[in-house]
């Protein structure tokens, strides 16, 4: 799997969460069309096959993101 950068994962993230969202507050026709292209997208974005497994996936990714770019503080940056 080809991974995604996090600015894109994160993008998507946010527009699954809004989606989610309207179409949970006013379900239709065209939040059910923008949820559904979005989980697909988060879907591919990840490898997933399943919205669950995508977010479970995206959720490991952004750690793993995290923890590349925490650096521990060495002497010479706690005396600056």
């Amino acid at each position: 799997m080809i991974l995604p950068a996090q600015k894109e994962l994160r993008a998507v993230l946010a527009r699954f969460a809004q989606a989610r969202i309207d179409h949970d507050v006013r379900p239709s026709g065209c939040t059910s069309r923008l949820l559904e292209d979005v989980t697909y997208t988060l879907c591919v974005m990840t490898g997933a096959r399943t919205v669950e497994q995508a977010l479970s996936t995206a959720d490991r990714l952004l750690e793993q993101f995290a923890e590349r770019t925490v650096t521990p503080m060495g002497a010479e940056a706690l005396a600056a």
